[in-house]
């Protein structure tokens, strides 16, 4: 009878999985460390490389652990129960884009008034 694993090792184990992903994601494509997209689980910009499509979710190398550690723990049934306890998260990543947009765009309109 195989012993059950503690919490602690499915997560190394599953660290060691989605790094490995990502490596892989890497040596096939070097471009995808440096293509980004937008995770449709945390919101943040994130690296394509390690990141997987679940259904019609894109998720990113980070929400990849989550959501595998999840699935191992029996803690998700499935990728839409990940989605919708992340959406707090996903909010805060909107509302910080849009602050640093009007930070910027402050700034550009000082710059300007400065020059005239």
């Amino acid at each position: 009878m195989a012993q059950k694993k503690s919490k602690e090792e499915v997560v190394e184990e599953m660290q060691k999985v989605v790094e490995q992903m990502r490596l892989d994601d890497i040596a096939d494509n070097p471009d995808s460390a440096n293509e980004y997209f937008q995770c449709d689980a945390c919101g943040q910009d994130a690296p394509l490389a390690g990141s997987i499509q679940y259904g019609h979710y894109r998720l990113c190398n980070d929400c990849v652990l989550l959501a595998e550690v999840g699935f191992e723990l029996k803690q998700l049934t499935d990728i839409q129960e990940l989605i919708d306890k992340m959406e707090d998260k996903r909010l805060e990543a909107d509302c910080e884009f849009i602050k640093q947009d009007q930070l910027r765009h402050a700034q550009k309109v000082l710059n300007e008034d400065s020059l005239n």
